[in-house]
């Protein structure tokens, strides 16, 4: 090991050795009395803070600092001299006088631990994380066990969030719910923060269900336990959080609607799908564009209601600017033997266009027949023979040209 780590090891040796020997000394300190000029002039002080002129507290106490001896004064009008700066927001004054206040170490027991106390959070608040840890560890060591608050836990917890020390986070954050009886809101969510920075997803699961049974209104909290039940493959429990959120009417945006759409899909339950999705557009929470109209026709195919397919995919085409949207229409209204329908369809779908030769060729074979199912036999010819300029629907439209033929020839 080379001399300036070996330097250094024993720097912190001696630093650790140090805090340690402090941690141990135990205090017993009882107010003093402050004879009848300090006190006076003290009280002025606190009247002049009382009105806010803090400029003019912050002279008087510094020229009866000058004039003090006395320990046990000298400490009391320091403190004061921190608690003006603190409220002049000159933070780093503050926290010099604080630590002299403590360093005198005159004051009773309890200003002087609730000083160790401060310190520890102005250090937070000037962003000295190491020095904000170790002064707030050496509180906790020093002050009687049923002094030490879950919120001073929570502010371990937050000392450590800013050095990213996730595990710690916890931990604290932790202690302070065990601590109290009504935890704060704020602090579970510092807990389930450092669950998702640690990828511990169990653990944010179960900690956003104590939250969701404590603050049932944030439909954020909803959300994210659907998504992590998903990403945990509990997907009926994902389905489950967010139709609950559903019927509470808490999913107000659109991509609420279309995850819960999904999930329902993923689930097989189709004609849930369908129902969210298109009462997400008609409530004017979706946008009602092709995409979200497909999706919503789409949905109703697969739970066979063919009727609401076929308007949403009408919807559909609307906003359609090729006749991919009408051919699918055109092809469920040819099953449905419904040719006034399938020709209109298919129509818009050639009008359009758009789509590719395959396609194409198929369209036209499609409009060959709703034309000749309705008697339009020139039409339909027009049709078919268009079809067979299409390499993949030149067969079929040949032997719909063929059967057409013979069927006249039959009725001739």
């Amino acid at each position: 090991m080379s001399v300036l780590l070996l330097l250094l090891a024993a720097s912190v040796s001696s630093q650790a050795l140090a805090q340690a020997a402090e941690c141990g000394k135990k205090r017993g300190r009882s107010a003093s009395a402050l004879d009848e000029m300090t006190w006076k002039k003290l009280n002025d002080v606190y009247e002049d803070v009382g009105e806010e002129l803090y400029d003019l507290a912050f002279e008087k106490l510094v020229k009866m600092n000058k004039r003090i001896y006395d320990d046990y004064e000298k400490a009391v009008v320091t403190q004061a001299l921190a608690q003006v700066e603190w409220a002049r927001e000159n933070y780093d004054s503050a926290l010099t006088y604080f630590e002299t206040a403590v360093e005198i170490d005159a004051l009773p027991d309890l200003a002087h631990f609730s000083l160790m106390y401060q310190i520890a959070q102005l250090y937070y608040m000037k962003e000295r994380y190491d020095e904000a840890l170790n002064r707030l560890a050496l509180w906790m060591c020093k002050v009687p066990p049923e002094k030490i608050t879950a919120e001073s836990y929570i502010l371990k917890a937050s000392i450590y969030a800013q050095k990213k020390d996730w595990r710690n986070v916890v931990e604290a954050a932790d202690t302070a719910i065990s601590m109290s009886d009504d935890p704060k809101e704020g602090w579970y969510q510092l807990k389930l923060a450092s669950h998702f920075e640690l990828e511990q997803f169990p653990m944010a699961a179960r900690t956003l269900e104590t939250i969701i049974q404590n603050w049932p209104d944030r439909k954020d909290y909803w959300v994210q336990l659907s998504q992590i039940y998903f990403k945990l493959k509990r997907y009926d429990e994902a389905l489950s959080i967010m139709a609950l959120a559903y019927r509470r009417n808490m999913l107000d945006k659109q991509m609420d609607i279309t995850y819960l759409s999904n999930l329902y899909s993923n689930n097989n339950v189709p004609y849930k799908a369908a129902d969210v999705l298109q009462k997400g557009i008609e409530d004017g929470i979706v946008e009602p564009d092709t995409k979200h109209w497909t999706m919503t026709a789409d949905a109703w195919f697969s739970a066979e209601e063919m009727e609401k397919a076929l308007y949403a995919y009408a919807q559909a085409g609307k906003y359609s600017d090729d006749g991919e949207i009408d051919l699918r229409r055109a092809y469920i209204l040819v099953d449905m033997e419904r040719w006034d329908a399938a020709a209109a369809a298919v129509n818009a779908a050639l009008e359009k266009g758009g789509f590719n030769e395959r396609k194409t060729g198929d369209a036209y074979v499609i409009q060959g027949m709703s034309e000749f199912n309705l008697g339009n036999y020139d039409r339909a010819r027009t049709a078919w023979n268009q079809a067979t300029n299409y390499p993949r629907a030149k067969k079929s439209a040949q032997q719909w040209l063929n059967h057409m033929r013979e069927e006249r020839a039959r009725k001739s």
